[in-house]
């Protein structure tokens, strides 16, 4: 089963978010979702989820660390 990251650190915010979530891409999109809705004030929609498919990374892209945020797409 592929394995993917949803890293919170990729993209500039105002809270700085650290997290990321590592696991199969339905789990990972369910927990993002959760998340982005709890910490981000985003609604939970399934253009949400849509959107946060196509921002997921492999597994094997994760460091440790700090990383360089970049804008967040429009």
């Amino acid at each position: 089963m592929e394995r993917v990251m949803a890293d919170c650190r990729r993209f500039e915010s105002d809270s700085n978010c650290q997290i990321t979530i590592i696991g199969p891409v339905d789990d990972v999109v369910a927990a993002a979702a959760q998340h982005a809705e709890a910490s981000h004030g985003h609604q939970d929609t399934p253009e949400l989820r849509e959107q946060l498919r196509q921002m997921l990374e492999p597994e094997a892209a994760y460091k440790p660390g700090e990383r360089q945020p970049e804008p967040f797409p429009a």
